[in-house]
């Protein structure tokens, strides 16, 4: 089969743990930049990539890339793509994208000039001078980076967060893909005892579900290439078949605490939405009270943050008092702590193993990660 270019954008700070998921799914070619990862494969890849993948942000499919520092070369690169063997007459085709580092650094002109040369070579295609996109949509997206333009297609519609089960939340709450990296960075595989005193509406645990039973994140949404003609329809069929296949069925000791029943309760029905509720347990439980009984396990939490000055001695002391509980666990639990607070360390009561720098949407965070690590 043809080998085509993907681009996976993703949170800053995910780069290498994006790498690692496409080449478990035998992507090659794989190569991370900041904020984004690259890599070749085929049309088949297109949905195992949207279904399977627990960190990326969505599945970008790449039609050209060249260098351009003015508006004629960016008119002509964009025209010598064959945009009438992917883009129907009736087709829906709205540009965005984004500059950084490059003489073309304006996003609306550049847009423009996109949008100009791209209905300029369907319009000569299919004999036409309007266009009515009324039809599916073909979302483009371009990135000018130091110069050279990426021009693609967004296959998922939807950012990959969404995975479909979480209708509603609480304040302040986690992007899926960021709590499935949490969990992946934590190591746990489904062994041992995995706890959130801190759950929220339950993203958390709910990834650790679907990573302890190896269920892909993607079986239960659609997609935006599932409409195109470009991508049969068969091998969005064998992508999930292939996924449902390797769903592991066994018990697992997976908990998530709050102080708030509203949250406990919404994270409730958010894991029967996810279908995980044989496999996941809430309950209303204060986390300075937090107790492992098992001799080994992972805590993995984002507790409250405090932005503003009162909520962030409020945070300060909620850390100091959850620090003193996590130092009760027995030797063999593992702690991963989300946070923005700048004092973390202090309030907690003891310095990180390990920190790693991470970012919840705009939001600079560390990950604080105790015992063995």
């Amino acid at each position: 089969m043809t080998k085509l270019q993907y681009m996976i954008p993703c949170l800053l700070g995910l780069e290498s743990i994006v790498a690692e998921e496409l080449r478990r799914l035998g992507l090659s070619d794989v190569r991370a930049e900041n904020g984004r990862v690259f890599c070749a494969g085929t049309m088949a890849d297109l949905p195992r990539m949207n279904i399977n993948l627990r960190c990326g942000a969505r599945v970008l499919l790449v039609l050209g890339s060249f260098k351009a520092v003015s508006f004629e070369e960016l008119f002509q690169g964009v025209l010598s793509i064959p945009w009438e063997e992917i883009i129907p007459a009736d087709g829906e085709f709205p540009v965005k994208g984004y500059s950084i580092n490059s003489q073309l650094h304006s996003v609306p002109a550049c847009q423009s000039i996109v949008k100009k040369a791209l209905s300029q070579r369907l319009g000569t295609a299919y004999g036409t001078e309007w266009l009515p996109e009324t039809g599916d949509r073909y979302q483009v997206q371009f990135s000018i980076m130091k110069d050279l333009v990426h021009v693609c297609l967004d296959t998922s519609g939807q950012g990959l967060y969404k995975r479909g089960y979480r209708a509603v939340g609480v304040e302040a709450p986690l992007r899926e893909t960021l709590a499935a990296a949490l969990v992946l960075l934590s190591k746990y595989r489904g062994l041992d005892p995995f706890c959130d005193p801190f759950c929220g509406s339950g993203t958390i645990c709910i990834e650790a579900a679907l990573i302890a039973r190896n269920r892909a994140p993607g079986l239960n949404r659609s997609f935006a290439a599932q409409k195109w003609k470009l991508v049969d329809s068969g091998l969005w069929m064998e992508a999930a078949e292939e996924a449902m296949d390797k769903e592991y069925d066994r018990v697992y000791d997976i908990w998530g605490g709050d102080i708030d029943p509203n949250a406990v309760r919404i994270a409730q029905e958010n894991a029967v939405k996810a279908e995980v509720e044989d496999t996941v347990r809430f309950e209303v439980a204060d986390a300075g009270r937090f107790y492992g009984h098992e001799p080994y396990g992972r805590v993995v939490t984002n507790p409250p943050y405090g932005e503003r000055l009162l909520e962030k001695q409020e945070a300060s002391q909620l850390y100091h008092t959850f620090g003193a509980a996590m130092r009760r666990l027995p030797e063999g639990w593992r702690v991963s702590i989300l946070s923005s607070h700048t004092e973390f360390e202090e309030a907690y009561g003891q310095k990180a193993k390990k920190k790693r720098k991470l970012y919840n949407g705009m939001l600079k965070c560390d990950l604080f990660m105790y015992g063995k690590v």
